[in-house]
């Protein structure tokens, strides 16, 4: 039986080393990664990778329903940053220093 045309085979996989870090983020921009994250089936690493690879090929990590999704879960999350404020946040005064003295 022939394969038809638009058959691909799955890409070979890629072996990694992965670290752990301690990245700092915005709280409601996390909310909504993490929320899309689990929407798409995969650990927020696997989709932050995703994005971050999408971004160094100058390629849009997401389109159509996602955007979709993503918007929604901005409402949700009461996310009203934009690209244009990427370089213009402060983080608020002694947030660190509160969230160690709770401990």
């Amino acid at each position: 039986m022939a394969r038809p045309k638009s058959f691909q085979p799955e890409p070979e996989r890629r072996t990694v080393e992965r670290i752990q870090t301690g990245v700092r983020m915005e709280r409601r921009i996390l909310g909504v990664l993490k929320a899309l994250a689990d929407l798409h089936g995969m650990s927020l690493g696997d989709l932050l990778e995703g994005i971050v690879l999408h971004a160094f090929e100058g390629k849009a990590p997401f389109a159509g329903a996602s955007l979709q999704k993503i918007a929604a879960l901005k409402e949700v999350f009461g996310l009203d940053l934009a690209a244009a404020d990427s370089h213009l946040l402060l983080e608020r005064r002694g947030a660190s220093r509160q969230k160690r003295d709770a401990r």
